[in-house]
Protein backbone atom coordinates (compact mmCIF):
# COMPACT_ATOMS: atom_id res chain seq x y z
CA UNK A 1 0.00 0.00 0.00
CA UNK A 2 1.80 3.18 -1.21
CA UNK A 3 1.78 6.24 1.45
CA UNK A 4 -0.09 9.01 0.01
CA UNK A 5 0.11 12.69 1.71
CA UNK A 6 -2.56 12.66 4.54
CA UNK A 7 -5.98 14.51 3.89
CA UNK A 8 -5.35 18.32 3.80
CA UNK A 9 -1.92 17.90 4.72
CA UNK A 10 -1.55 21.48 3.28
CA UNK A 11 -4.28 24.43 2.93
CA UNK A 12 -7.21 23.53 0.29
CA UNK A 13 -8.99 27.29 -0.93
CA UNK A 14 -11.97 28.16 -0.64
CA UNK A 15 -12.74 25.32 1.54
CA UNK A 16 -12.62 27.04 4.94
CA UNK A 17 -15.85 27.51 7.33
CA UNK A 18 -15.86 31.82 7.30
CA UNK A 19 -19.26 32.69 7.84
CA UNK A 20 -22.61 31.47 9.15
CA UNK A 21 -25.17 30.39 6.78
CA UNK A 22 -28.23 31.40 8.81
CA UNK A 23 -30.34 28.92 6.87
CA UNK A 24 -33.16 28.61 9.25
CA UNK A 25 -33.68 33.08 8.61
CA UNK A 26 -34.25 31.86 4.60
CA UNK A 27 -38.11 31.81 5.40
CA UNK A 28 -38.43 34.69 7.73
CA UNK A 29 -39.90 37.26 5.58
CA UNK A 30 -40.55 39.51 8.14
CA UNK A 31 -36.24 39.10 8.97
CA UNK A 32 -35.15 39.33 5.41
CA UNK A 33 -36.82 43.18 5.07
CA UNK A 34 -35.72 44.13 8.72
CA UNK A 35 -32.11 43.26 8.01
CA UNK A 36 -32.73 44.84 4.33
CA UNK A 37 -33.79 48.01 5.95
CA UNK A 38 -31.02 47.82 8.03
CA UNK A 39 -28.04 50.29 7.55
CA UNK A 40 -25.10 48.24 8.99
CA UNK A 41 -26.18 45.51 6.20
CA UNK A 42 -23.55 44.37 3.58
CA UNK A 43 -24.66 43.68 0.00
CA UNK A 44 -22.47 42.58 -2.82
CA UNK A 45 -23.02 43.51 -6.05
CA UNK A 46 -22.77 40.42 -8.39
CA UNK A 47 -22.96 41.56 -12.18
CA UNK A 48 -22.13 39.00 -14.76
CA UNK A 49 -19.69 36.75 -12.69
CA UNK A 50 -17.96 40.53 -11.89
CA UNK A 51 -18.08 42.33 -8.07
CA UNK A 52 -16.90 45.83 -7.17
CA UNK A 53 -13.26 46.27 -5.37
CA UNK A 54 -11.61 48.52 -2.94
CA UNK A 55 -9.30 50.56 -4.66
CA UNK A 56 -6.24 48.92 -4.02
CA UNK A 57 -8.42 45.65 -5.50
CA UNK A 58 -7.46 43.59 -2.33
CA UNK A 59 -11.22 43.15 -1.35
CA UNK A 60 -14.64 43.38 -2.18
CA UNK A 61 -16.24 46.91 -2.20
CA UNK A 62 -19.77 45.71 -0.23
CA UNK A 63 -22.61 48.69 -0.24
CA UNK A 64 -24.91 49.03 1.59
CA UNK A 65 -28.41 47.92 0.95
CA UNK A 66 -29.81 51.46 -0.14
CA UNK A 67 -26.74 51.57 -2.45
CA UNK A 68 -27.81 48.41 -4.43
CA UNK A 69 -28.89 48.42 -7.71
CA UNK A 70 -32.15 46.67 -8.48
CA UNK A 71 -31.74 43.25 -8.64
CA UNK A 72 -32.56 39.35 -7.00
CA UNK A 73 -31.68 39.73 -3.52
CA UNK A 74 -30.03 36.43 -2.16
CA UNK A 75 -29.36 35.97 1.78
CA UNK A 76 -25.64 34.83 2.06
CA UNK A 77 -25.25 35.08 5.77
CA UNK A 78 -23.83 36.58 9.02
CA UNK A 79 -20.35 37.08 10.20
CA UNK A 80 -19.17 38.86 13.34
CA UNK A 81 -23.12 39.88 13.46
CA UNK A 82 -23.07 41.94 10.45
CA UNK A 83 -25.56 40.18 7.73
CA UNK A 84 -24.84 40.00 4.33
CA UNK A 85 -26.67 39.62 1.01
CA UNK A 86 -25.89 39.70 -2.60
CA UNK A 87 -28.06 41.20 -5.21
CA UNK A 88 -27.79 40.03 -9.09
CA UNK A 89 -27.67 43.12 -11.11
CA UNK A 90 -29.27 41.75 -14.23
CA UNK A 91 -28.68 43.52 -17.19
CA UNK A 92 -26.19 45.69 -15.88
CA UNK A 93 -22.88 45.67 -17.83
CA UNK A 94 -20.17 45.37 -15.05
CA UNK A 95 -17.12 47.87 -15.73
CA UNK A 96 -13.83 46.45 -16.76
CA UNK A 97 -11.85 46.83 -13.28
CA UNK A 98 -14.33 45.20 -11.31
CA UNK A 99 -12.59 41.71 -10.16
CA UNK A 100 -14.03 38.15 -10.42
CA UNK A 101 -13.44 35.38 -8.09
CA UNK A 102 -10.95 33.20 -10.42
CA UNK A 103 -8.48 35.94 -11.01
CA UNK A 104 -8.55 38.30 -7.37
CA UNK A 105 -9.32 34.88 -4.91
CA UNK A 106 -6.13 34.89 -4.09
CA UNK A 107 -5.97 38.66 -2.81
CA UNK A 108 -9.16 37.90 -0.84
CA UNK A 109 -9.36 37.43 3.33
CA UNK A 110 -10.77 34.00 3.92
CA UNK A 111 -14.17 35.57 4.87
CA UNK A 112 -14.59 37.01 1.58
CA UNK A 113 -13.80 34.24 -0.23
CA UNK A 114 -15.89 32.08 1.42
CA UNK A 115 -18.48 34.81 0.51
CA UNK A 116 -17.72 34.68 -3.57
CA UNK A 117 -17.59 31.05 -3.43
CA UNK A 118 -21.15 30.87 -2.30
CA UNK A 119 -22.50 34.00 -4.43
CA UNK A 120 -20.89 32.71 -7.59
CA UNK A 121 -22.43 28.88 -7.02
CA UNK A 122 -26.00 30.53 -6.22
CA UNK A 123 -25.86 33.58 -9.26
CA UNK A 124 -24.96 30.67 -12.06
CA UNK A 125 -27.60 28.41 -10.41
CA UNK A 126 -30.17 31.59 -11.37
CA UNK A 127 -28.86 32.53 -14.48
CA UNK A 128 -28.73 28.88 -15.82
CA UNK A 129 -32.58 28.43 -14.37
CA UNK A 130 -35.19 30.58 -15.62
CA UNK A 131 -38.04 28.54 -16.41
CA UNK A 132 -39.10 25.56 -14.56
CA UNK A 133 -37.43 22.40 -15.95
CA UNK A 134 -41.69 20.15 -15.66
CA UNK A 135 -43.76 22.72 -17.66
CA UNK A 136 -41.90 25.56 -18.87
CA UNK A 137 -43.61 28.11 -16.58
CA UNK A 138 -41.65 31.12 -15.02
CA UNK A 139 -40.11 30.68 -11.61
CA UNK A 140 -40.55 33.26 -8.55
CA UNK A 141 -37.06 33.64 -6.13
CA UNK A 142 -38.13 32.51 -2.15
CA UNK A 143 -36.54 31.42 0.97
CA UNK A 144 -33.47 34.09 0.88
CA UNK A 145 -32.95 33.11 -3.18
CA UNK A 146 -32.57 29.44 -2.30
CA UNK A 147 -35.87 28.02 -3.37
CA UNK A 148 -37.42 29.17 -7.13
CA UNK A 149 -41.21 28.20 -7.72
CA UNK A 150 -42.99 27.66 -10.36
CA UNK A 151 -45.92 30.05 -11.07
CA UNK A 152 -47.62 27.19 -13.11
CA UNK A 153 -47.62 23.88 -11.41
CA UNK A 154 -45.57 25.04 -7.82
CA UNK A 155 -42.82 23.05 -8.72
CA UNK A 156 -39.84 23.85 -5.84
CA UNK A 157 -36.23 24.07 -7.57
CA UNK A 158 -33.56 23.67 -5.16
CA UNK A 159 -29.71 24.88 -6.12
CA UNK A 160 -27.83 21.52 -7.79
CA UNK A 161 -23.90 20.65 -7.05
CA UNK A 162 -22.37 18.82 -9.49
CA UNK A 163 -19.86 15.95 -8.15
CA UNK A 164 -16.49 15.65 -10.08
CA UNK A 165 -13.45 14.05 -9.35
CA UNK A 166 -9.77 15.70 -8.86
CA UNK A 167 -6.83 13.02 -9.05
CA UNK A 168 -2.86 13.43 -8.69
CA UNK A 169 -1.54 9.73 -9.72
CA UNK A 170 1.43 8.84 -8.92
CA UNK A 171 4.25 6.23 -9.43
CA UNK A 172 6.23 6.55 -6.39
CA UNK A 173 8.84 9.55 -7.44
CA UNK A 174 6.67 10.75 -10.55
CA UNK A 175 3.66 12.57 -10.61
CA UNK A 176 1.10 12.63 -13.89
CA UNK A 177 0.21 16.08 -15.27
CA UNK A 178 -1.94 16.70 -18.20
CA UNK A 179 -2.76 19.52 -20.74
CA UNK A 180 -5.74 21.06 -22.87
CA UNK A 181 -5.42 22.03 -25.83
CA UNK A 182 -6.73 25.61 -25.18
CA UNK A 183 -4.11 26.32 -22.48
CA UNK A 184 -1.63 28.56 -23.26
CA UNK A 185 2.02 26.62 -23.89
CA UNK A 186 3.57 25.02 -20.83
CA UNK A 187 0.23 24.39 -18.65
CA UNK A 188 -0.16 21.35 -16.93
CA UNK A 189 -2.60 20.28 -14.19
CA UNK A 190 -4.16 17.20 -12.72
CA UNK A 191 -6.50 15.16 -14.38
CA UNK A 192 -9.84 15.53 -13.51
CA UNK A 193 -13.71 14.52 -14.74
CA UNK A 194 -17.53 14.93 -13.52
CA UNK A 195 -18.95 11.57 -11.26
CA UNK A 196 -21.36 9.42 -13.62
CA UNK A 197 -24.64 8.36 -12.34
CA UNK A 198 -24.58 5.46 -10.29
CA UNK A 199 -20.96 5.48 -10.28
CA UNK A 200 -18.69 5.65 -6.77
CA UNK A 201 -16.25 8.98 -6.62
CA UNK A 202 -13.49 6.09 -6.75
CA UNK A 203 -14.69 4.29 -9.55
CA UNK A 204 -14.67 7.72 -11.29
CA UNK A 205 -11.07 8.43 -10.42
CA UNK A 206 -10.43 5.18 -12.28
CA UNK A 207 -12.67 5.86 -15.18
CA UNK A 208 -11.46 9.10 -16.22
CA UNK A 209 -7.80 8.44 -15.64
CA UNK A 210 -8.31 5.50 -18.28
CA UNK A 211 -10.59 7.50 -20.49
CA UNK A 212 -8.21 10.51 -20.55
CA UNK A 213 -4.06 8.82 -20.48
CA UNK A 214 -4.87 5.51 -20.44
CA UNK A 215 -3.36 4.64 -17.42
CA UNK A 216 -4.74 1.94 -14.67
CA UNK A 217 -4.78 3.12 -11.21
CA UNK A 218 -5.39 1.42 -7.90
CA UNK A 219 -5.32 2.58 -4.43
CA UNK A 220 -7.49 5.75 -4.56
CA UNK A 221 -6.98 7.98 -1.51
CA UNK A 222 -9.32 10.64 -0.12
CA UNK A 223 -7.41 13.98 0.14
CA UNK A 224 -9.82 16.61 0.40
CA UNK A 225 -12.12 18.44 -1.35
CA UNK A 226 -13.53 22.44 -2.60
CA UNK A 227 -16.29 23.90 -3.75
CA UNK A 228 -15.73 25.15 -7.25
CA UNK A 229 -18.37 27.17 -8.21
CA UNK A 230 -17.89 27.46 -12.18
CA UNK A 231 -20.56 26.86 -12.58
CA UNK A 232 -21.50 24.36 -10.26
CA UNK A 233 -19.02 21.85 -9.03
CA UNK A 234 -17.92 20.10 -5.65
CA UNK A 235 -14.25 18.73 -6.54
CA UNK A 236 -13.05 16.25 -4.63
CA UNK A 237 -9.33 15.61 -4.81
CA UNK A 238 -7.97 12.24 -4.65
CA UNK A 239 -4.24 10.36 -4.93
CA UNK A 240 -3.94 7.19 -6.92
CA UNK A 241 -1.51 4.79 -7.20
CA UNK A 242 -0.79 3.78 -11.09
CA UNK A 243 -0.56 0.21 -11.75
CA UNK A 244 0.86 1.20 -15.72
CA UNK A 245 2.84 3.95 -16.73
CA UNK A 246 2.67 3.72 -20.23
CA UNK A 247 0.79 6.83 -21.55
CA UNK A 248 -2.40 6.27 -24.57
CA UNK A 249 -4.29 9.89 -24.77
CA UNK A 250 -7.53 10.38 -25.73
CA UNK A 251 -6.86 12.98 -27.78
CA UNK A 252 -10.63 14.65 -27.44
CA UNK A 253 -9.49 15.47 -23.74
CA UNK A 254 -5.97 16.14 -23.56
CA UNK A 255 -3.18 17.70 -25.63
CA UNK A 256 0.05 16.22 -24.07
CA UNK A 257 0.26 14.34 -20.31
CA UNK A 258 3.55 13.68 -18.96
CA UNK A 259 5.29 12.03 -16.09
CA UNK A 260 7.00 14.06 -13.80
CA UNK A 261 10.17 14.02 -10.98
CA UNK A 262 10.15 16.56 -8.20
CA UNK A 263 13.33 17.43 -9.37
CA UNK A 264 11.48 17.97 -13.08
CA UNK A 265 8.88 19.92 -12.02
CA UNK A 266 10.72 22.41 -9.31
CA UNK A 267 13.36 22.89 -12.04
CA UNK A 268 11.03 23.59 -14.77
CA UNK A 269 8.15 25.55 -12.53
CA UNK A 270 11.17 27.82 -11.92
CA UNK A 271 12.69 28.39 -15.49
CA UNK A 272 8.86 29.11 -16.59
CA UNK A 273 8.35 26.33 -19.04
CA UNK A 274 6.13 24.76 -17.01
CA UNK A 275 2.66 26.52 -15.64
CA UNK A 276 1.28 24.90 -12.43
CA UNK A 277 -2.56 25.32 -11.32
CA UNK A 278 -3.43 28.33 -9.49
CA UNK A 279 -3.22 28.83 -5.82
CA UNK A 280 -7.38 28.82 -5.21
CA UNK A 281 -7.36 25.55 -7.04
CA UNK A 282 -7.45 21.94 -4.97
CA UNK A 283 -5.13 21.09 -7.97
CA UNK A 284 -2.23 23.18 -6.05
CA UNK A 285 -3.52 21.75 -3.14
CA UNK A 286 -2.77 17.76 -4.70
CA UNK A 287 0.65 18.88 -6.35
CA UNK A 288 2.71 20.65 -3.27
CA UNK A 289 1.13 18.24 -0.95
CA UNK A 290 2.82 15.34 -3.08
CA UNK A 291 5.86 17.69 -3.69
CA UNK A 292 6.50 18.31 0.01
CA UNK A 293 6.60 22.28 0.12
CA UNK A 294 5.28 25.51 -1.85
CA UNK A 295 6.54 25.43 -5.83
CA UNK A 296 6.97 28.47 -8.18
CA UNK A 297 4.82 29.41 -11.56
CA UNK A 298 0.72 29.59 -10.74
CA UNK A 299 -1.73 30.84 -13.67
Amino acid sequence: MPTFPAPYAVDIALSTRSHERIGGRRTDEKWLEEKWADPSTRVLVLAGGRFPLTEDGSAVAWVSPDEAPEGDRVLLGENDGVVHFMVLARGYRAPDEWGMLRTVGPRLSKVEAGYLVQAQALSEWHRAHRFCARCGGGLTISEGGYVLVCESCGRHHFPRTDPAVIMLVTDGDRALLGRQPSWPEGRYSTLAGFVDPGESLEQAVAREVMEEAGIEVADVTYFGNQPWPFPSSLMVGFFARAVTTEIHLDDDELEDARWFSREEMRAEAEAGTLVLPGGISISRSLVEAWYGEALPGAW
